[in-house]
């Protein structure tokens, strides 16, 4: 049940509720939360979770956000902390205050006002954003995928490209169905094989005047000289193969000079023509945590913080995951990963509970495990690590296997063990009564 908490309770303001920060928040309450010693707050801009990982299934339509989104306040209510709808848009580190932008409702009218939060510890968990580094056009004319929302307005242009495109007398237009992603990161690779399924599946619903492997052109643009370009020279070429049979055209060592309605200028000259331009090179932690009170940011807008998680210049706010420039022994930083961020949130669930107890934080040490990109719901490709594996890459089914149970492991984290496996055995059981793309 959600308590407010009390003078006793040390009150710890979590700010940002993807994979990193809805874990901590979760961790927190079902543990020192419970016991009494902390009182946990969540702060999120929406109003349900979707593991960000999952996005380019939402922006395919092969993935229903309605009905896979968990919300914030159900998990607030039956885990224990308390759950506020807003956007964070300013700090007061003397007064240890945080304060939140006022919410319009869809007709304008203001919903929730404007209004501070105490804390005693804060954490940022506020993720990233992409970076199109100023190309010209690439703001006005790009769409991306770095909210929920966002991934759901491109699958609903997509569903409305594919009914005009059933629907009319004459051929498709040179550019009609064809989409430009920039940047052959893990984002760009799974969209365009993700786009391709989707397109199948849409002419097996009905939409049989399409040619799913002619008609959807999918271009693949890659600054780097191999997708994936932070992943082994092995996965990439694998990668490249895949997608290749896909029918995805990949387009590597060129950057992106201009975006314009009509598609993406390349150096060199070429123009790809394309109704949808997706903008997925680069990430950045968002502009505004630049600006908090005197915080040390980098160029990436990420927060400067030490081996414990702690921000440089207070002792009293936290980071994790993609907004966090958190040091390795290496001497490089963190990956911008699910899995850190995942890491970062156990890690701190036990480091705050000591800190309540005037105990040191002690130093988070990043595992990697691996990288698993999916190219369909029976393929995927990837490289497992750690003491079990060594370094082994594997690909198709067995692939696929293992990108599902990360999913399930941050599953499991927020519900438990044993209600992940229930959830998992009736959707089994109901698999073949759900459509299996949303076209709507």
């Amino acid at each position: 049940m959600t308590t407010e908490s009390s003078d006793s309770q040390h009150r710890v303001l979590v700010v940002g509720g993807g994979a990193g920060g809805l874990e901590l928040a979760t961790r927190l309450a079902r543990g020192p939360g419970r016991r009494g010693r902390l009182g946990v707050t969540l702060v999120d801009a929406n109003l349900t979770h979707v593991w960000k990982p999952l996005f380019h299934e939402v922006a395919a339509g092969t993935l229903d956000s309605q009905a896979d989104a968990l919300p914030y306040l159900a998990q607030a209510s039956r885990y224990g902390f308390r759950f506020h709808y807003g956007r964070m848009c300013g700090l007061d580190r003397g007064r240890k205050r945080i304060r939140l932008a006022s919410v319009a409702g869809d007709d304008g009218a203001e919903l929730v006002p404007e209004r501070e939060l105490a804390y005693d510890t804060l954490v940022l968990a506020v993720g990233s954003v992409s970076n199109n580094f100023g190309t010209p056009g690439a703001a006005e004319h790009c769409m991306y995928l770095d909210s929920i929302r966002e991934a759901q307005r491109f699958q609903q242009s997509m569903v409305r490209a594919f009914l005009r495109a059933q629907a009319q007398q004459g051929p498709l237009s040179d550019s009609q169905l064809s989409v430009a992603i920039v940047g052959g990161g893990a984002t760009g690779v799974e969209l365009a094989a993700e786009l391709r399924n989707a397109a199948r599946r849409a002419v097996s619903y009905g939409l049989d005047r399409i040619d799913p492997e002619r008609d959807l052109k999918l271009t693949l643009i890659e600054a780097a000289d191999r997708v994936l370009p932070a992943l082994s020279e092995r996965l990439s070429e694998k990668t490249e193969r895949e997608l290749t049979n896909l029918g995805v055209r990949v387009v590597t060592a060129k950057k992106v000079v201009e975006v314009t309605r009509e598609g993406v200028a390349l150096d060199g000259g070429e123009f790809v023509p394309a109704e949808f331009r997706v903008w997925s090179a680069g990430i950045k932690a968002p502009d505004w945590l630049a600006e908090l009170d005197g915080l040390e940011t980098n160029r990436a807008n990420q927060l400067v913080v030490n081996a414990s998680l702690q921000t440089s210049r207070d002792g009293n706010v936290f980071a994790l995951g993609d907004c966090a420039a958190c040091p390795r022994e290496s001497g490089l930083l963190v990956p911008p990963r699910a899995q850190a961020a995942s890491q970062q949130a156990g890690f701190l669930a036990e480091a705050l509970d000591r800190r309540a107890r005037g105990v040191g934080l002690g130093e988070f040490a990043y595992e990697d495990y691996g990288s698993l990109i999916s190219l369909s719901d029976d393929n995927a490709v990837g490289r497992l690590m750690g003491n079990l594996f060594g370094s082994l890459m594997i690909e198709g089914f067995m692939a696929r296997m293992a990108y599902a149970m990360l999913y399930k492991k941050h599953l499991m984290a927020l519900h438990g063990f044993s209600r992940v496996v229930t959830t998992t055995l009736l959707q089994a059981l109901t698999r073949h009564t759900r459509p299996r793309l949303k076209l709507h």
